[in-house]
């Protein structure tokens, strides 16, 4: 699991990059068979690729950005952060979450959510089994490992809070970057992972995995992480370049559903350096969850926003109530195939 930088620390990035940078939407590239112009875009991955972002890489293979128009670059995050660089336009897409987005949108950073990646939140507390952490209540004298986020010690003392559980009694350590498995072993007894990706390497390492889902606690938990966003300028002023960049990424990750090991081969053949035994798995745990019960791929709920920036409000993570209707919108999701 990782959360983008504090809002505050976007918004300062946000600024600098605002005032160097353009929105260089609407250059043109001659595709290979010289049939017509596209239109050149970048899209920011919130961290290094994995089966979140394989509906991108199967657009970008099977051609369904080219055509819609596109010639589509998939690019790391900067220095700043994805986040940074949609919102100025240095990438005018990117991956991004809820949370994140909630946040910089109450700092003024013009972030806008344009798809659901995946449906529901697959991101929980995970330990060892050998450390005995079974409920949040178990949290208690054990050591916590994460990257020093407010919303950190706001979500384990919510979840110890449903079981009357003492929070105080966590020891929080900052691990940064550490890989999960070594930082297990050596510094900590839990942390927030993404089962999709963390949890199914835990499966094929043959390290069992005691894992706690946040949404298993309450309803304001199941938020959208992550999600494909882009800025408000692109919305206002080239609809049409962002309804074809969602059009083709709805098709990438339909392909991903119905194919998953088609669309974990083709995640291997972009990013080699990946594990193909953990990317094929992955895919086929992580492909039903897209959609799941929505009625399309990246559809999003009015009451799923307004759900958890209640419960951030609620934890003083929000210096004043989200204007939801802002946040996000699914105007540019194809029609539904469900």
């Amino acid at each position: 699991m990782k959360w983008n930088k504090i809002a505050s620390l976007v918004l300062v990035s946000f600024t600098v990059l605002m005032a160097g940078c353009g929105n260089n939407t609407g250059k043109s590239a001659q595709p290979t068979d010289g049939t017509k112009k596209l239109t050149d875009v970048k899209v920011v991955l919130d961290w290094t690729p994995n089966t979140n972002h394989t509906g991108l890489y199967v657009a970008k293979d099977q051609g369904f950005f080219e055509q819609e128009g596109l010639n589509v670059q998939i690019i790391a995050p900067g220095e700043g952060g994805a986040d940074t660089m949609i919102a100025s336009g240095a990438a005018e897409f990117g991956v991004s979450y809820q949370e994140s987005i909630t946040q910089g949108r109450i700092q003024g950073v013009p972030l806008v959510s344009i798809a659901a990646v995946i449906q529901h939140n697959t991101s929980g507390f995970a330990s060892p089994v050998a450390k005995n952490i079974k409920t949040p209540k178990d949290f208690e004298n054990k050591s916590y490992g994460g990257w020093g986020a407010p919303s950190e010690s706001a979500m384990i003392e919510s979840l110890m809070q449903s079981e009357k559980a003492d929070a105080t009694k966590v020891k929080m350590v900052n691990i940064g970057d550490a890989d999960y498995f070594t930082a297990v072993k050596r510094d900590i007894d839990f942390a927030w992972i993404y089962y999709a990706w963390t949890g199914v390497d835990a499966e094929l390492r043959g390290e069992p995995l005691n894992m706690i889902y946040l949404n298993k606690y309450s309803d304001k938990l199941d938020y959208y992480t992550p999600v494909l966003a882009t800025n408000e300028k692109m919305i206002s002023s080239k609809p049409e370049i962002v309804k074809a960049f969602v059009a083709a990424a709805s098709k990438g990750y339909q392909f991903a559903i119905s194919k998953p090991e088609d669309a974990a081969n083709i995640l291997i053949k972009a990013v080699p350096d990946l594990d193909p035994k953990l990317v094929v798995a992955s895919q086929k745990w992580l492909s039903p969850r897209y959609q799941d019960d929505a009625p399309r791929w990246g559809e999003q709920k009015k009451s799923v926003w307004e759900n958890y920036a209640t419960w951030m409000l609620d934890h003083k993570l929000l210096e004043k109530k989200l204007d939801v209707d802002a946040a996000f919108t699914n105007t540019f999701l194809p029609a539904s195939t469900k």
